[in-house]
């Protein structure tokens, strides 16, 4: 198998397990009250702690650290951007975790933060390993 394949799988592993603990392990009752509101500093941290998590991925394979750094302040945006929108979706319908909707939400909170990925990967693909 190409070396360049092998990567891409363990890049993909280490972005899944960093999003795992990232998203349900870290988080604190700061990032989670108030996401509603744009101006939320626990969502800021909540992505800075998803942003420093890709730098290490991408750091542990190899990659520039100018690339990553650019590649992790994307995240940054994209990921405070689609909680938030996820945030003020559930506050405008007062979707609470015993509702469907809330959980509809959550699972295209979680799917565009996969995609998100893809094209993180895509990025490494064409600007580092070919």
């Amino acid at each position: 198998m190409p070396d360049t394949i092998v990567t891409l799988l363990l890049l993909i592993c280490l972005l899944q397990i960093k999003h795992m603990f990232a998203d349900y392990f870290m988080q604190t009752r700061k990032m989670l009250e108030g996401r509603g509101q744009y101006f939320h500093i626990g969502r800021a941290q909540h992505s800075a702690i998803h942003a420093i998590g890709s730098i290490l991925c991408f750091l542990v394979i190899g990659a520039p650290l100018i690339f990553v750094v650019t590649l992790a302040l994307a995240e940054w945006v994209v990921h405070f951007h689609i909680d938030w929108g996820k945030a003020r979706y559930c506050d405008g319908k007062d979707f609470d975790p015993y509702q469907a909707g809330f959980w509809r939400a959550a699972g295209v909170d979680q799917a565009l933060h996969q995609l998100t990925y893809v094209g993180m990967l895509w990025a490494w693909l064409h600007f580092v390993a070919m």
